[in-house]
């Protein structure tokens, strides 16, 4: 693998993760329990597919087959897909949809603050400008977390569930392999392996805050971030988020 073939892959990954936690947030408007969270998820799901312009688009600059974003979001197959599993499960109720963000906005936030350090101008650029928006991001989600595991006897059920089916797909965002060590050796990118002590930090002082559990299993499902192993869950997203796109080629508003 050569290092612009890493770095695609590094970019993929870092924008199809937002892409699809984007339309999965998507998902909730018009269907949120209150009329803030409705808005507040609307605009989570907007940040989320800012971010995934900027990455989407330095991608098809590497690539270098003409290419745009666009193409990449809405003509890629599910296998082609670098995303960690995290991000393409369901939503499920409203708790779960939160415990979800949390998790990601927590190792999100700790990558780029990162990245805004990288050796490459182009991903310190976007690492600098999603840094202001993520920062919003876990704030909320977090204090969310916090008030519904903290919350009613029903809200602290709901919460330890969703965190106790989420967290088998959390060890996935650490685990290193061929590409995340070429970006590494050429101060692109961090070992994913090394933002795990502060998550972990992180979600200690969090879950204690909210009463909860964190679960002891070790396990990990994988297989997302390079494509390998999906689940079934991402080609019905995909079937929705792309099918204008693949009913109407080359369609423009």
């Amino acid at each position: 693998m050569t290092r612009d073939q890493a770095f695609l892959q590094f970019l993929l990954r870092m924008g199809d993760n937002t892409l699809i936690l984007g339309h999965r947030v998507s998902e909730w408007c018009g269907h949120a329990p209150v009329l803030e969270e409705d808005i507040a998820l609307a605009n989570t799901a907007l940040d989320l597919i800012g971010q995934t312009q900027m990455w989407l688009a330095l991608a098809s600059e590497v690539q270098g087959e003409g290419k745009s974003a666009d193409d990449l979001a809405f003509l890629r197959d599910a296998w082609d897909f670098r995303n960690a599993l995290l991000v393409e499960v369901p939503n499920g109720d409203f708790g779960r949809t939160l415990m979800r963000q949390f998790l990601f906005d927590s190792w999100h936030k700790l990558m780029l603050e990162r990245l805004k350090g990288s050796a490459d101008e182009r991903v310190a650029a976007i690492a600098e400008k999603a840094m202001k928006e993520v920062t919003y991001h876990v704030e909320r989600s977090r204090d969310t977390v916090i008030g519904l595991g903290d919350g009613t006897e029903e809200s602290h059920a709901r919460m330890q569930e969703a965190l106790d089916y989420l967290w088998p797909y959390v060890g996935e965002l650490f685990e290193g392999d061929a590409v995340d060590a070429e970006m590494v050796a050429a101060g692109i990118a961090p070992d994913p392996a090394s933002l795990r002590a502060d998550y972990d930090a992180i979600l200690t002082e969090v879950m204690k805050a909210a009463t909860l559990s964190i679960p002891k299993s070790g396990f990990a499902h994988k297989g997302g971030r390079d494509g390998r192993m999906h689940t079934e869950h991402l080609g019905h997203l995909l079937t929705s988020m792309q099918w204008l796109q693949r009913a109407y080629p080359g369609a423009r508003w």
